[in-house]
């Protein structure tokens, strides 16, 4: 289906602004619904852009419409579908911001709902396929009306292969999650399904989506290679695929709240306890109990993946491997609840409810090994009893995580605050920066390691401190004589200022060390 097709449809009535006869003969791949002031972020290459312009208004009209045609230019966009329902008509600012960008524009009248023109686009594009006689034409036409309707992965994948009478299928994520299966298909463990896709016993096909990240990405299922037709599991993938990408797209109120959530935990002075269980009520979470928080980072190798869009996904899938758990109680209790957002500083994190003990050796595993050309770290805080405490739990964190980047930079890790039970331990969450300085203002002369005898003194220093302070193994593991330890000691002493013989100063030394 082309632009001029969709445009020629009277039905739809739709009032062409402007557009050039070649980028009217673009080819439509599916259609965006957005009223977002930056769409780039959602739209994929020849798509349509519907927006009731709810984003526009005439203060600051002519930069709010060139940003936002020029996000539909670099996306790739087909055409843009102005409602005039919020303004009257469409603003000739966007007009003007269409021509200099070159996206053909056309007006929606108001009486005309956008689900009209979703519903021509998806019944043209899959009935087109008919030819190939890989879902029959019925099913194409149920598989369209249901993603009109917005409809969820389930009922996508039972309506794709319901005339095939009872064939199992799953749409898994690669970390093994079971985003959906057929009716009567048994269920399957995040483990096993990890196995299942590695091994290649079944059938697996990508589904192809954009605007997820590489730890959300869906991948349909079939054990019994002979359970469909390559070119209709084929087809059922691309269904499945503007399945996902339409719920990428839909506004997320949860998200926005995780967002004033992390806004709020990060405040100056702390946040009001009440203030908090408001917001975490938004974010669907209960206003009071067991919390945890997990924030995590990335570092691609591979450059082309947002690496704050990855951390995000890393952790929406986090949540969803937690969400069909059962809660801290066991059987019975309600399952996990979770939000997952972005800080101020543009790091994700997760509020997590109810989650039981141990659930991190069980999960981050799957999630962490799904994606080879990631680094993904992780901290976690310890729990915490109510939302009065969520602040010093998201501090915690956060220094977790900053001590899981610098013991295994080029390594995935998750790092429980917990753990960092010991002084080195402790140190590895300081900023590098921070423990550089105190070092150098700590051991002072004793750095300068490139004369002899100063680096002879350092040497002292370790084995003296690793001895705890025994002059006689100091002497022994040297192969000196205790007056030459003396000595040294003596001028360890006077270089740094310190006092060898208090328990404060060889603190401060063997601190200062580590942080070299």
């Amino acid at each position: 289906m082309h632009v001029e097709h969709l445009l020629g449809d009277a039905s739809l009535g739709l009032r062409l602004l402007w557009a050039e006869d070649a980028l009217l003969r673009r080819e439509i791949s599916g259609v965006t619904v957005t009223d977002l002031e930056d769409p780039a972020r959602f739209v994929r290459p020849g798509e349509v852009v519907l927006s009731g312009l709810v984003w526009w208004s005439p203060d600051g009209g002519p930069g709010k419409a060139e940003r936002f045609v020029s996000a539909l230019r670099d996306a790739g966009a087909a055409a843009l579908l102005a409602g005039e329902e919020t303004h009257g008509s469409v603003p000739d600012d966007l007009v003007e911001a269409c021509v200099r960008h070159r996206v053909p524009v056309a007006g929606v009248p108001a009486h005309i709902m956008f689900r009209s023109i979703t519903d021509t686009v998806y019944l043209r594009q899959w009935g087109g396929l008919s030819r190939h006689h890989a879902l029959p034409e019925n099913t194409r036409v149920r598989l369209s009306r249901l993603l009109a309707q917005e409809a969820g992965p389930a009922a996508v994948l039972d309506a794709a292969f319901a005339h095939l009478g009872g064939t199992a299928a799953y749409v898994f994520t690669p970390s093994g999650r079971t985003v959906a299966a057929t009716a009567g298909a048994p269920a399957v463990s995040a483990r096993e399904a990890v196995t299942l896709v590695a091994d290649g016993s079944g059938v697996t096909a990508s589904v192809a989506t954009g605007g997820v990240s590489a730890y959300e990405r869906w991948l349909l299922y079939l054990p019994d290679p002979d359970g469909a037709p390559p070119r209709m599991l084929h087809e059922a993938a691309a269904v499945l695929a503007h399945c996902q990408e339409a719920g990428a797209r839909r506004p997320a109120a949860g998200s926005r709240a995780a967002d004033e959530l992390g806004a709020l935990l990060t405040a100056p002075g702390g946040p009001e306890g009440t203030a908090v269980e408001g917001v975490l009520r938004r974010c669907g979470l209960p206003g009071a109990g067991r919390y945890q928080v997990i924030v995590a980072d990335v570092t691609a190798r591979q450059p082309g993946e947002g690496e704050a869009l990855l951390a995000e996904g890393a952790l929406s899938e986090v949540a969803g491997h937690l969400a069909g758990a059962p809660g801290e109680g066991g059987e019975g209790d309600p399952a996990v609840a979770a939000a997952v957002g972005r800080l101020p500083d543009g790091s994700s994190f997760a509020v997590l409810s109810g989650v039981p003990d141990g659930w991190a050796d069980e999960v981050w595993p799957l999630v962490a090994g799904c994606a080879p050309g990631v680094v993904l770290h992780g901290g976690i805080g310890a729990p915490v009893a109510g939302p009065e405490a969520l602040g010093g739990a998201l501090a915690q964190a956060c220094y977790a995580l900053a001590s899981a980047r610098a013991t295994a930079p080029d390594a995935s890790r998750l790092t429980d605050a917990g753990s960092l039970t010991t002084l080195d331990a402790l140190l590895t969450g300081v900023p590098s920066g921070v423990r550089a300085a105190f070092s150098r203002t700590v051991l002072g002369p004793l750095l300068d390691t490139g004369r002899p005898a100063t680096a002879v003194l350092l040497s002292t220093l370790e084995t003296f401190l690793a001895c705890d302070g025994s002059w006689a193994r100091t002497a022994q593991a040297l192969h000196l004589h205790v007056n030459t330890v003396h000595y040294r000691v003596e001028r360890i002493e006077r270089l740094t200022g310190r006092d060898l013989s208090r328990l404060r100063d060889r603190l401060d030394l063997w601190a200062a060390l580590l942080c070299r």
